[in-house]
Parts: C-alpha cells; sequence; structure tokens
C-alpha cells in the first residue's frame, strides 16, 4: 500500500506524529511525514506537485493553497496563540517588545518567509518587529529551533505557540498585549494531486475526529475544533428537490470518491420532502427548490445559504403550433396543460402564486388536465404529445430541445424560483456535511447549475 504523504508545519510535529502511529496501528497504512516551516512546505508541494495532506500552522497558507488550486477540501483541527518565550522565572524581567530590544537580549526569530510563526509575529508586531530582526541572536526555520535556542540558553526569548510550551518545562509565557488575537487557525487540507484522495481523506478525518485525533492535540496543550465522531466509512443523508438532481448529481458522485464517503440522496417534490420531514424523518441536509419550502422547515436546520434561482417558463411544442405566446393565451378554449402540484412541489406553489399575480388563474385552470410534482413527468408528456402546454422549470426543458420550445414569462416576478441549501442541527458528522456545502457552491458545481439552464445566485 501506497504511503499517504503529509506536509506537516514543525510546531504541529507531536499530536500529528502521535496520531499517525495510532493510524498505522489501527489500519496498518503507513503514513510519511515531513515537517518543515508552513511557507517552505507549501513552496515544496507547488513545486514537486507530490503528496497528500498539508497541514501548515495557521489557515492562511491554506488559503493561499486554495487560491493557487493545491488544495481541494479542509478540516479544522485546533487553534493556538502566538506567546512571547522566556526562561522560568524571567530572569531578564522581559515584559515587553521595547525590553527586547535592550542591549544584552539575545532573541530567537523564526524567518516570516519560511513558517507560520514568523509570519504572524511580524504581522503583529509591525515595525517593531523590523527593529527586532535587525539584531536578532537567532533567525530560524522553523518554530521548534526557537524553543532549542530558548532550552539550549543561545537565546533569552522568543516567540513561539502556546501549544509547544508544555514541552518545554523550563520555559514560561510572556504577555504581549501586540500579540492578542492573532491566534492561528490549524487545518488538514487535502492535495489537488493526491492520487488517493478516499484514503488520505480517511487519515484526514481520523486527525479530526473527537474520539480519535483530536484528544491527541487537546493533550499536547492546542484548542480543538469541533470534530465529527470518528467513523470508517460515514454516510450523509440528502433531501433534495427533484429539479435539482441534474445539477448536483455528478457533484455529489466527485464527493463520494474524493472523501471515501456515501451520501444517500432522496430526491422529490419539495412538498412532499417537507411533509415527511414534519412527520419524522430527520435528514442530514437539505437542498429546497425554493425559500418557502426551506422557510416551512427551518427549525430543523442551520442558516440556508442560497445558491441557484430557476425561472418557470412555458413549454409548448416545437414550433408553437397551438399559438401560445404568454400566460393568458393558456387559456384559449381546447388546450390541454400540465403543471405542478401546488402542495406536492415548489414549482406548483410557484405556478400558482404566478397565475395568481398573472391574473389568469381562473381562466388558466380550466384547462389544466394534468398535476403532477415534478417538471420532468411533465416534460415526458410533452414529448408524447399527451400535452398542449406545461408550465415547468427552465432547467427541465434543458435537454428537450429537438420536441420542445420554451417561452419566457414577462414581468412576473414570483416567476423565479431560488434555491437554498442548509446543515441540519441534528447531522452526526456536521464536518462532513458542510465540506458537501462547500462543494455543491463550488466553482465546478457552478458550471454544472449554468449548463442544467439554473441562473447562479450565490456571491463569491
Amino acid at each position: 500500500m501506497q504511503p499517504i504523504v503529509v506536509y506537516c508545519a514543525a510546531g504541529l510535529k507531536g499530536p500529528v506524529e502521535a496520531a499517525a502511529k495510532a493510524y498505522e496501528a489501527g489500519y496498518q497504512v503507513p503514513v510519511s511525514l515531513q515537517f518543515g516551516g508552513s511557507q517552505t512546505l507549501l513552496a515544496n508541494v507547488e513545486v514537486s506537485k507530490l503528496g497528500d495532506l498539508f497541514i501548515p500552522a495557521d489557515d492562511s497558507y491554506n488559503e493561499l493553497a486554495q487560491q493557487k488550486k493545491l488544495t481541494e477540501a479542509t478540516i479544522p483541527l485546533a487553534t493556538m496563540k502566538p506567546v512571547l518565550a522566556v526562561a522560568k522565572g524571567n530572569p531578564k524581567a522581559l515584559k515587553s517588545v521595547a525590553d527586547l530590544k535592550q542591549s544584552g537580549v539575545r532573541v530567537a526569530l523564526t524567518n516570516p518567509d519560511a513558517a507560520a510563526i514568523g509570519k504572524v509575529s511580524k504581522e503583529a508586531l509591525g515595525a517593531e518587529w523590523d527593529a527586532l530582526a535587525k539584531h536578532a541572536a537567532v533567525m530560524t526555520a522553523t518554530v521548534n529551533e526557537v524553543g532549542t535556542a530558548l532550552k539550549t540558553g543561545s537565546a533569552d526569548a522568543g516567540f513561539l505557540w502556546d501549544s509547544l510550551l508544555p514541552q518545554y518545562p523550563d520555559l514560561e509565557a510572556v504577555p504581549l498585549p501586540e500579540l492578542e488575537g492573532k491566534d492561528a487557525k490549524v487545518s488538514v487540507a487535502l492535495l489537488s494531486c493526491s492520487k488517493q484522495s478516499a484514503a488520505a481523506m480517511k487519515f484526514a478525518r481520523f486527525l479530526a475526529a473527537q474520539d480519535k485525533g483530536l484528544p491527541i492535540f487537546e493533550k499536547a496543550g492546542f484548542k480543538i475544533a469541533e470534530g465529527d465522531p470518528w467513523a470508517e466509512a460515514p454516510e450523509l443523508n440528502l433531501f433534495a428537490g427533484s429539479m435539482l438532481r441534474p445539477a448536483i448529481e455528478q457533484t455529489i458522485i466527485d464527493f463520494e470518491q474524493r472523501e471515501g464517503v456515501r451520501v444517500t440522496r432522496v430526491y422529490n417534490g419539495c412538498g412532499i420532502l417537507v411533509a415527511q420531514m414534519k412527520a419524522g424523518q430527520k435528514p442530514d441536509a437539505y437542498f429546497a427548490c425554493d425559500n418557502e419550502f426551506m422557510a416551512q422547515v427551518v427549525d430543523l436546520f442551520n442558516p440556508p445559504e442560497e445558491i441557484a434561482q430557476n425561472e418557470l417558463v412555458i413549454l409548448v411544442q416545437k414550433g408553437n403550433p397551438r399559438g401560445v405566446v404568454d400566460l393568458k393565451s393558456l387559456g384559449n378554449p381546447g388546450l390541454r396543460i400540465g403543471i405542478g402540484h401546488e402542495k406536492q412541489c415548489a414549482m406548483g406553489w410557484i405556478t400558482q402564486r404566478t397565475f395568481s399575480e398573472g391574473g389568469v388563474t381562473d381562466a388558466v385552470m380550466k384547462n389544466v388536465t394534468v398535476q403532477t410534482p415534478t417538471g420532468d413527468m411533465l416534460v415526458n408528456q410533452m414529448q408524447t404529445g399527451s400535452l398542449d402546454a406545461a408550465v415547468t422549470y427552465l432547467s427541465n426543458a434543458v435537454g428537450a430541445g429537438d420536441k420542445l420550445d420554451a417561452l419566457r414569462i414577462h414581468g412576473i416576478q414570483c416567476s423565479v424560483a431560488t434555491q437554498p441549501f442548509a446543515v441540519a442541527k441534528s447531522v452526526k458528522f456536521k464536518q462532513l456535511a458542510e465540506r458537501l456545502h462547500v462543494a455543491l457552491k463550488s466553482e465546478q458545481s457552478q458550471e454544472r447549475f449554468t449548463e442544467e439552464g439554473f441562473q447562479w445566485k450565490r456571491q463569491p
């Protein structure tokens, strides 16, 4: 079996090494750890295009890696605080940045172009850091080397992560106001170049599991993130409106393969899905066809995010032989009209609102011969010739252009539906569900939505 190659910040060596040993023992999968400064590791990844996971000491490096398209997913692990470390008892009475510039005070710093502690401390101190750097006794490539310099007495003070102090019982932290609120967030990221993403993500989930890797981080002095419980192959249950299926199905398949997990999809009319939830079914996430059908069960979910929009159109036979031109003409005598069921799907509910706003409800409903829970059913009946016209979403018409024409509905604001996504409050695997959320609003997902006739609602 190929080893899982992990690029890890030197300051995280203790807990990551311990977690890797536990994982290797439990699953007989080798883990190869490469330690160094966060920036140095990122540069290595960018040049080599090799490896599976990246664990820098601060999320700013993950953000940079994402901008460079070097990573695909992240899972939070912990937070660390930068501190000024001195020998126990603070023999030189160093209490401020000004004290560090006194003659005879030897300061150890980490190169900000190599490691996170240097970058964070430089940003916190600004010009003061530049002044310190001019007469630094030691300039290191990793935070661990600062700890070693302080331990051996070759430096009197230096900047460390608070989580490292337990490894150096002869050191203590001096509070500096400049470092307050400069916490570093630690996350593990899947590298885009990984050729074994499911295996890599399994170890990443182990690291971030509340009952596996996170207790190791906590014991090492880290403030840990809220992790998922451990499961070798976790599952999510997603409820989604039927009209979303063409836009999201491939994204979910890709997500399953990347993560090595299973997403059980339940596609149906949103009215039916809402009824199932009100009857006691609890999905882990819900992708609704319209805000109205999210609002009816909003107490079950965390705040939703609007992802896309879809507009109602009038479908007619190719060439429009019955001369349908607008909503009013749907009331022409002898037409066979199909619409969505008002109680079973968002499409039907929005259709009724659109008819009402257009003042055509009575005239058109006289011609309605079919009401279905999904737009696909109406498209099928249009293609068989059993309907003269149907009111569906624009996305339903994609792929049927050889037999059907789609007429836009002008001047009716409520004819546009907005699709929100939300994660359930009761979800067992919260982090996993949030990664699915991220995948569904990714750039690649956006392309799939627009190809299927949706408009992208979410702003970057």
